[in-house]
């Protein structure tokens, strides 16, 4: 279960709901190829044999941490879980995660293992064991999975394609909600035994889901959402849409925090919601794009709408791979007010 660091966690305490100094920052994909270190690390490890190396993976996750963020996040891929499950797949380059046999039929459903033993990812156990282990309880350790919907888009081939998704769905009821269904289950089985194993909360990710609409989202997100989050409690949980334009269904997930897009009225959450905590919601097109004085800008504007209590800073979405180092440097000391 988890330690009993978290009295003097930032994050753990602005997720739930307790005063604190000031509000936590850290940021989606904080170890990824912005950063030169990370690339170092990686020299030329494929993606999945770089993340499935545990001293690798823990050196990349503990990269963030000389910028003074508030959390470490472990490094792996939301494909971890199916490909425990018995579905291996191939990082594309521009094509993202691509499974080596789409799951397209009742028996390719069938050969996907519901209840995949701890084993199975045992490479994420012993990650979060050794970064744990190097942080000492100076920092909380975030874990995440993947939605079922937006992995389900990966594990038939169809990605970020949301009409080649729907057709699938349309042409392969059975199938698709069945796949649902199982990823759902093995989801709170993965969240669960890390938890157990000393993360301090988790990240469910829904990507693709803004995408949905309404009556979509009721069907393939939502609910999904909210029986992962009521299966894997006991530390806070963080619900990630990405622009999801679906807030108020978002905050009857069941999740203590919720993340928001630079869509959301970071203020107006907060004033209609106020029994929740929020995330976010930095542009991540100005951490990229900007200087280091538009980027302070951007973050004390939040800052100022977040109040300074159940506010987690971060993005909108992930740490785009060219954002200047410089950049991200502004975003967190502005963060921290230095």
């Amino acid at each position: 279960m988890p330690d009993a660091f978290h009295e003097k966690h930032l994050l753990i305490r602005a997720a739930r709901g307790e005063r604190v100094e000031r509000a936590p920052v850290w940021a989606m994909r904080q170890a990824g190829r912005w950063d030169p270190e990370f690339r170092a690390i990686r020299a030329g490890m494929s993606f999945f044999e770089f993340s499935e190396n545990v001293e690798a993976a823990t050196l990349a996750s503990l990269c963030p941490r000389r910028f003074g963020v508030d959390a470490i996040i472990l490094f792996y891929d939301i494909t971890t879980l199916p490909l425990a499950m018995g579905l291996p797949f191939e990082l594309k380059t521009g094509a993202g995660p691509v499974p080596d046999r789409p799951i397209r039929t009742l028996a390719d459903l069938d050969r996907l293992n519901p209840t995949p033993a701890p084993d199975s990812y045992a490479h994420i156990r012993q990650l979060l064991n050794r970064v744990k282990e190097e942080l000492r309880g100076d920092l909380p350790v975030l874990v995440f999975a993947g939605a079922p919907f937006t992995v389900a888009t990966y594990c038939i081939g169809t990605g970020k394609n949301v009409d080649a998704t729907r057709q699938f769905a349309a042409e392969e009821p059975t199938v698709w909600n069945g796949l649902l269904e199982r990823l759902s289950g093995a989801t709170v089985g993965f969240l669960r035994t890390l938890i157990d194993d000393g993360a301090d909360a988790y990240q469910l990710f829904d990507s693709w889901a803004g995408a949905l609409t309404p009556t979509e989202y009721d069907a393939w997100a939502q609910p999904y959402h909210a029986s992962i989050l009521a299966g894997a409690t006991g530390v806070p949980r963080i619900l990630f849409v990405k622009e999801g334009p679906y807030l108020e269904r978002m905050c009857n997930s069941g999740a203590e925090v919720i993340s928001l897009g630079s869509i959301h009225d970071l203020a107006a959450a907060r004033h209609k919601y106020p029994h929740l905590s929020f995330q976010g919601n930095v542009d991540e097109e100005i951490v990229r794009g900007g200087t280091p004085a538009q980027v302070r800008v951007a973050v004390k504007a939040c800052l100022h709408a977040g109040g300074g209590e159940r506010h987690i800073v971060n993005l909108n979405h992930g740490v785009d791979k060219g954002t200047p180092v410089a950049n991200f440097e502004a975003y967190i000391s502005a963060a921290k007010g230095e």
